[in-house]
């Protein structure tokens, strides 16, 4: 079997993104067996190759690509299919369902990270506390120590999953705020619960971008 077969795939059976180190770990005895010895030269065939497996599939010809995410490589639908394969992914399982607060709560830490509860209450304008649980089990966000101030409340950053849920290779890669409304439309956009008297998106997007924001909020909000 060719290098590129066996690495496509690869990462066509990975659950999560597969790092260039993991597939060089899997596909290293066969081209040892080639006369392949050198690990810089191992190291540099599985990138070409998976560069040349990207090009392949990024032709008008496939609906799926290979897109580095989340520092590795994973197959996923094109953008263009996305609304077809939406419809079909609906069909199959309910979707996971979160609050416009818990949205709101979640772009505030995904820009302001890592970041305290008091600290996203103080941006959102309202107690942002019970839609944090909701994010943890749906494993978009997670601890991330403790603040060294009076109290030392827990900090929380985005996670892994957060990167795949959105198509990012790292954090470094977020849009700006009005690019993220977008995104969060296209991936959650059936699955929002309805609230009442919450900020807009205009106003989230302001306030999380560190500018003044002074829409009405509710005094409390339940989990999303």
């Amino acid at each position: 079997m060719s290098l590129k077969a066996q690495l496509e795939a690869i990462i066509y059976a990975a659950e999560t993104p597969i790092t260039l180190e993991q597939m060089m770990a899997l596909v290293k005895e066969s081209l040892v067996a080639e006369g392949v010895t050198d690990e810089a030269e191992i190291k540099s065939r599985v990138r070409s190759t998976v560069e040349e497996l990207a090009a392949e599939y990024s032709t008008p010809e496939h609906g799926i690509e290979i897109r580095e995410v989340a520092g590795g490589y994973r197959m996923s639908t094109k953008p263009e299919q996305h609304e077809m394969v939406r419809a079909f992914a609906r069909s199959l399982k309910p979707p996971v369902r979160l609050s416009l607060p818990a949205l709101e709560t979640l772009a505030v830490i995904a820009y302001k990270q890592p970041v305290t509860v008091p600290e996203i209450s103080d941006i959102r304008g309202v107690d942002s506390g019970g839609v944090i649980g909701t994010l943890l089990d749906r494993k978009l966000i997670t601890t991330a120590g403790r603040k060294q101030v009076i109290g030392r409340p827990i900090l929380y950053r985005t996670t892994k999953e957060f990167l795949m849920r959105f198509g990012l290779k790292d954090v470094s890669e977020l849009p700006s705020m009005e690019e993220f409304e977008k995104l969060v439309a296209e991936s959650f956009q059936e699955e929002l619960v309805p609230a009442e008297s919450v900020q807009t998106e205009s106003e989230v997007a302001q306030s999380a971008s560190g500018e003044a924001a002074n829409g009405v909020m509710p005094e409390t909000e339940k989990a999303g």
